[in-house]
């Protein structure tokens, strides 16, 4: 039995169900740069010599450190005078201790952090996660600022708090965090306007601090217009915004009344959004923004991370925020099948003395660049990154060429890619040959001869997944017997939950990529499970025999004792090392306990601290049902009427009153194949509503009592935070 207290308290009037607001901090930083030595395809000897090429224009953070250089050189000179510097430690969006040597006071939003991010992959030329004093050079000399041999090695001294001569994300990240309050700030944001193609535009989200800037990338608005335009042309519901004019901010536009975002979403992930859900004719206020709320929610449950961007945000079109959104939900679909257990034939680009296991570890990045120097090999050539090494087009026309189709499967005629134009000494002129060629091939995608020559990284990785996904060229080795399984739905479930959070690195494997706790460890503090970051964590990049075996598992070690004694979860039989060996059940049994707790803390928080639990869930849907005359309810989280899906829909309409058209759900002894239709539009409606559901339309049909759970919780709080 409940108290009187705690039923006022979870069932009480409006102002006991108001969601107390909590300010946010900045975003999290990677923790892991790959090295060199972990993985082949990062490191690959280069075995050609490039043309001189003129610099792409510097990024943001390169020009941020163009003012800072003259200042650096009377720095670096000045007794006591250091820049503070940052450990691999994550600077969490809702933390409660600030990891070593981040200066806290001036937190670093998402969007800065993602600009900082792009601005390290410039200036990392060779992508192997680390800057070096040679590249450090090469972007002082860029920016008009060249600093003696003495200097640069200084700075690295200043910056490099590992002390192996190369400076960290983390440690790049600490020089944004000095300079910008100071007045150096003045200039970057003067230069950041004047930058080649660069927009600075006024801090628009209400969690940036007024009169921030941000800045947007005009080829990225380019080339994601025009692959809308390409995507959804032939699409009926898109008619009234295509095509968009790329040149201008038509795209922002376009994009604000949910429809076509809800597409995309469906483009890269098949089936996340019912379509019956989408409100397509005779848009109000209010239905516009039921399509916002269903593609924000559908693009968290498929990975997104959407902790900064609210409907209003799309709506009125915040560019930074938009393109943001864009390129997660466009990565998602361009990697989809750059995956071994989705195409098998990638075990062909397994390398000698590497497992399998090894192979399925690598993320679709460093696939697509092995995919690459496996075809480029053939001609005696290899890159490095999707930037500096691809400006000269040369290794594009060969790799076209190798992956063209030769005519030997049946409907695909042979294409001869034309080589003349990489004799082309016009790096611009040699670019649109090659583009010319790769539009034979279907592939002419994402990127202009512009984005080549400037070496414009993302874009040009989604040109190179593109050519994966249409010509792979990769043919399974035979005689192999693999046992190649699929990702589960549970797990991909709680990855897309993890990913949604902004947990650095991404996940991609599930298993592989929690194997050092980093990621675990950063879900215990979105759980208000504080972590000491400074004394009990191992960060990366983890050396030593093994690749820091023995860091990793203490890390293990050390997630799972916060797990028993300071979250209070039950892992009997759980230890650090089968978190280190991927052990599937009791990982997941972790994982699990984790997105329960941070569920569960939601209804907490809305609740004014009130425990949540399942008894407690249970009481609201019925009592709400009931409220609403509806007839149907729930005994537990396995009570098989909720196979039907109609309470979950009863409850939706009890929430939102005529929000659910009945005339779609199937009510009458439903068939298997009715229990699905009425699953998928139950979760798409919650969704839509504003409930962000992570559960999968199987999960109700087979009354997967933890997803259904979940579910049933976050229509509550959804229903709180309407009371």
């Amino acid at each position: 039995m409940m108290s009187a207290q705690a039923d006022k308290g979870w069932f009480g009037g409006k102002g006991v169900a108001r969601r107390r607001r909590r300010r946010r901090g900045g975003a999290v930083p990677a923790h892991r740069a790959v090295s060199a030595d972990e993985n082949g395809t990062r490191g690959a000897v280069r075995g050609r010599q490039r043309d001189t090429v003129s610099p792409p224009p510097p990024t943001p953070c390169v020009i941020l450190l163009n003012t800072a250089a003259a200042d650096f050189s009377v720095r670096l000179t000045e007794e006591h005078s250091t820049l503070r510097h940052s450990c691999c430690s994550p600077i969490h969006q809702e933390t409660h201790s600030s990891p070593q040597g981040v200066n806290m006071s001036t937190p670093i939003s998402a969007e800065e952090m993602e600009e900082i991010r792009e601005g390290f992959q410039k200036v990392d030329l060779d992508g192997n996660g680390y800057i070096t004093a040679s590249e450090l050079g090469n972007l002082f000399n860029e920016v008009r600022r060249p600093l003696p041999g003495y200097q640069i090695r200084e700075l690295l001294q200043k910056l490099d708090r590992d002390n192996d001569s190369r400076i960290s994300l983390e440690e790049f990240t600490a020089i944004f965090q000095d300079l910008k309050n100071d007045r150096m700030a003045q200039g970057f944001r003067k230069a950041l306007n004047k930058k080649e193609g660069i927009v600075a535009i006024g801090g628009t989200s209400e969690i940036s601090s007024e009169g921030t800037q941000h800045s947007i990338s005009e080829q990225e608005r380019f080339a994601f217009a025009n692959y809308i335009n390409s995507s959804l042309e032939k699409d009926p519901d898109c008619q009234h915004v295509l095509p968009i004019n790329p040149s201008t901010e038509a795209l922002f536009k376009a994009l604000a009344d949910g429809i076509v975002l809800c597409k995309l979403i469906n483009l890269s992930v098949p089936d996340t959004i019912d379509e019956r859900t989408i409100n397509k004719k005779k848009l109000t206020a209010f239905t516009t923004q039921e399509n916002l709320n269903l593609a924000l929610n559908s693009a968290s449950a498929i990975g997104c991370q959407v902790v900064n961007i609210g409907a209003q945000d799309l709506k009125e079109g915040k560019p930074h925020l938009v393109l943001g959104l864009l390129w997660q939900i466009i990565k998602i679909g361009l990697f989809a099948d750059i995956e071994l257990s989705r195409n098998e034939a990638i075990a062909a680009l397994l390398e000698e003395g590497e497992s399998l296991e090894e192979l399925m570890k690598l993320s679709p990045e460093e696939l697509l660049l092995r995919w690459a120097n496996f075809h480029l090999k053939k001609v005696g050539m290899s890159i490095s990154n999707f930037s500096s090494d691809i400006k000269d087009s040369k290794a594009y026309f060969h790799l076209l060429e190798q992956i063209a189709p030769d005519g030997t499967k049946e409907d695909v005629p042979r294409v001869d890619v034309d080589m003349t134009g990489v004799y082309e000494k016009d790096l611009s002129k040699r670019a649109e040959c090659m583009l010319q060629q790769a539009d034979r091939l279907g592939c002419r995608q994402f990127v202009t001869a512009t984005d080549v020559v400037c070496g414009n990284a993302k874009l040009n990785m989604a040109f190179v997944a593109t050519l994966f996904n249409k010509h792979p060229a990769l043919t399974k080795p035979e005689n192999q017997d693999w046992n190649l399984e699929s990702e589960t739905r549970e797990e991909r479930t709680f990855r897309n939950w993890m990913n949604s959070l902004g947990v650095s690195p991404h996940v991609h494997h599930i298993y592989g990529d929690l194997q050092d706790a980093m990621v675990i460890l950063q879900l215990y503090e979105k759980i208000k499970v504080p972590v000491d970051w400074d004394n009990k964590v191992n960060l990366p990049p983890f050396k030593g025999v093994g690749g820091g075996h023995l860091k990793k598992m203490e890390n293990c070690t050390y997630a799972v004792d916060l797990g028993k004694n300071s979250a209070g979860f039950s892992l009997v039989g759980i230890g650090g090392q089968d978190l280190y060996d991927g052990n599937a059940t009791l990982t997941l049994a972790l994982v699990w306990q984790l997105m329960r707790r941070y569920t569960l803390n939601v209804l907490e928080d809305l609740g004014h601290g009130e425990v949540a639990g399942d008894d407690l869930i249970i009481s609201w849907v019925n009592k709400t049902l009931s409220e609403a005359g509806k007839t149907s309810s729930i005994k537990s989280f396995k009570d098989k009427s909720i196979a039907t899906s109609i309470p979950v829909l009863d409850l939706i309409d009890s929430i939102q009153p005529q929000s659910v058209n009945f005339d779609l759900v199937k009510t009458e002894d439903p068939s298997d194949e009715d229990k699905l239709d009425n699953a998928k539009y139950a979760i798409s409606m919650a969704r839509k509503i504003g409930a962000k559901v992570y559960a999968l339309p199987d999960d109700l049909v087979e009354v997967n009592q933890k997803m259904v759970m979940t579910i049933f919780a976050c229509l509550m709080g959804r229903g709180m935070k309407k009371a």
